[in-house]
């Protein structure tokens, strides 16, 4: 889940890694989503921030957070809870 504030937008950028990573493994593994946190309560925590934050559920568990846009450690956090 890209979470992001309405200010910001959702970062783009990752969106294509994103994508690129889905067509590599299959769409069933892996299914990307954004989340503005300022409309859900439920992501206050990550409200004012400048950063992106890229929330990794796995049986509707949070198992991973990744802070900022770094391509390689989002490919290697993705790949990783494959």
């Amino acid at each position: 889940v890209d979470a992001f504030q309405a200010w910001c937008g959702p970062c783009k950028t990752v969106v294509d890694l994103f994508r690129k990573i889905r067509n590599e493994v299959g769409s069933e593994l892996l299914h990307f989503a954004v989340a503005e946190v300022d409309s859900i309560d439920a992501l206050e925590k990550y409200r004012g921030k400048c950063e992106p934050v890229f929330l990794f559920y796995a049986g509707g568990e949070l198992v991973a957070v990744v802070r900022g846009a770094n391509a390689p450690l989002l490919q290697k956090t993705i790949l990783e809870q494959l």
